[in-house]
């Protein structure tokens, strides 16, 4: 009941785990308004709904210029990453339809890892809100055609770790126009409605239909006071020869939020230009050494997992080589059976030919007795005499066939000879190979590899000595050069990024569907047309050289 605002938001942050606590606040609703709940006021003074439970919601309420350099604990950046995110899903920060594509490619690899085709199948995304519907409206395109070219660039972040692409998607949102601006409707002193947004480098003047380029800017550099009485709200710029700009806010509440919002980041826009604080500095020593540490570690994952690798690709090229082996043994027994059988079937052949042979040299030889046997009892007689003339002249006829068969067959019986000593000489060769075969080495040699990994995975938890790191000169030399590396890989890379985005852009401009545009999207592509301002950054400064002239709204 006695609690002040300081003591619930110390709970939160120390809860979180969270020291770099200037950029958050707990916001709560009062009458369509939204307000903040002040450090120095007990909790229940606000004007806050009386019904229990009271609901804070705990989120950022200052923006830095720079989220890589000013944001340092993992924690700061995830809860940025998370709330972006959602302005940016939510339509109150507008992003043009190609970057939504390769920021949702960037908060997919947070959320799921590097991309693996075998488990990242078509479909994984259905169910995931990663584009503003503004965009999946404004082009007729199919689910499945918006994931292919998620997936396409998702695809290309691996090795990222969470923090990494969620600062990369932090890096790309702090460019859009909209981000980290508070908007608020206020009327000049003629009653023309404006809008005035506020942010981390100064307070910008818009006109209602646009919101992506302020009409003038003023930097926080350049003013010397903003004050309030009742609804009037007064800024006076540092150079006196410049009007004082008047505005008036529709109720009291919102002037009290815009002098809060000035304030706080004033005081961030200051301390940002000055030597760190020792909390900080001690906070970006400690997020130095555990980067180096990770690095160190993820490196030391990525040796295992490319020895794990290795050895898989080892064992199955091993497999390959002795089922190919196999396979070579079963080929030389299959040919070694086809010998025998070959030799088999010739020499039974060969067998059956040479008593052939024989049988017809036994009956010539008959013949030749018969013939004889003839000769000797020949008939005296001329008839006789004719006929047994004739009979020898048959037989001598059927002996010299014999004869002349007999050869052939012999012939034959010592071709059928060589077949089988040839086929035995096949059988024999089988024989030597399929001995070889047998007696060759299961695994070849090969250069020494490192152990494969046991069947079981490591355990990665860094436990006792492991925790502690001794960063030499030496090393610390080494990660400098690879920051540097770095600088440059990621300068090639955002220009690659940038064709590629012109690229998806050109891609898809055919399926858009005009009549959806929204008044943003129309802004933003004349913008471009004119080869306007491609950063937010950019889009601040240009209104800064104006600021020396007076001011007419």
């Amino acid at each position: 009941m006695k609690w002040k605002g300081k003591d619930l938001f110390d709970l939160v942050c120390r809860t979180l785990g969270l020291r770099e606590t200037w950029f958050f606040g707990l916001q709560y609703t009062i009458k369509d308004t939204v307000a903040w709940l002040k450090m120095d006021k007990k909790v229940l003074d606000h004007d806050v709904s009386k019904e229990e439970p009271v609901t804070f919601h705990f989120l950022a309420k200052f923006y830095p210029e720079n989220a890589e350099e000013e944001l340092v604990q993992e924690i700061t950046q995830h809860l940025f990453f998370l709330q972006v995110k959602k302005q940016i899903l939510d339509e109150k920060v507008y992003c043009p339809p190609e970057a939504s594509v390769l920021l949702a490619s960037y908060a997919v690899q947070a959320k799921y890892g590097d991309y693996d085709p075998s488990v990242h199948k078509r479909g994984f995304l259905a169910q995931e809100e990663l584009l503003p519907k503004r965009v999946i409206n404004l082009y007729q395109m199919t689910p499945e055609m918006w994931e292919e070219r998620i997936t396409a660039w998702y695809a290309e972040h691996r090795g990222r770790a969470r923090d990494e692409a969620e600062m990369e998607y932090l890096k790309i949102a702090q460019d859009l126009e909209m981000y980290g601006v508070n908007y608020f409707t206020i009327r000049n002193k003629k009653g023309t409605e404006l809008l005035l947004g506020v942010d981390a480098l100064g307070l910008h003047i818009y006109d209602p239909e646009n919101r992506l380029t302020p009409k003038i800017s003023f930097p926080w550099n350049e003013i010397r006071n903003i004050s309030y009485s009742d609804k009037e709200f007064t800024i006076k710029p540092l150079d006196k020869k410049i009007d004082v700009f008047k505005f008036n806010s529709s109720k009291l509440r919102v002037n009290k939020l815009i002098l809060q919002l000035c304030i706080g980041n004033h005081d961030l826009f200051m301390r940002r230009r000055k030597a760190d604080s020792l909390e900080v500095q001690q906070m970006k020593a400690q997020a130095r050494e555990e980067k180096a540490r990770k690095q160190m570690e993820r490196q030391r994952l990525a040796r295992e997992k490319q020895m794990r690798e290795e050895a898989e690709r080892t064992r199955d090229e091993l497999e390959r080589r002795l089922l190919q082996m196999k396979e070579e043994a079963t080929m030389a027994n299959e040919a070694l059976m086809r010998s025998e059988e070959t030799a088999d079937l010739l020499a039974e052949k060969a067998q059956i030919t040479e008593e052939e042979a024989k049988l017809l040299a036994q009956k010539a030889a008959e013949a030749e007795q018969e013939m004889q046997r003839i000769k000797a009892t020949a008939i005296r007689t001329e008839e006789e005499k004719r006929l047994m003339e004739q009979k020898v002249l048959e037989a001598e006829v059927l002996a010299l066939k014999m004869a002349e068969e007999s050869e052939r067959r012999a012939k034959e019986a010592d071709q059928l000879k060589q077949d089988l000593q040839e086929a035995r000489e096949a059988e024999r060769r089988a024989k030597q190979k399929l001995l070889e075969i047998a007696t060759k080495p299961t695994y070849p040699p090969m250069n020494p590899i490192p152990p494969p990994l046991p069947p079981d995975i490591p355990s990665f938890d860094i436990i006792g000595d492991s925790l502690s790191f001794d960063f030499k000169d030496t090393d610390m030399k080494r990660l400098s050069m690879e920051i540097e590396k770095e600088k440059v890989e990621y300068m090639e890379k955002s220009k690659h990024l940038q064709e590629q985005l012109n690229e998806l852009k050109t891609e898809i401009e055919a399926l858009k569907l005009k009549e959806r545009e929204t008044a943003l999207d129309v802004l933003h592509s004349e913008s471009s047309d004119r080869g306007g301002p491609s950063s937010k950054h950019n889009t601040i400064k240009k209104p800064q050289a104006q600021g020396r002239r007076p001011i007419c709204i």
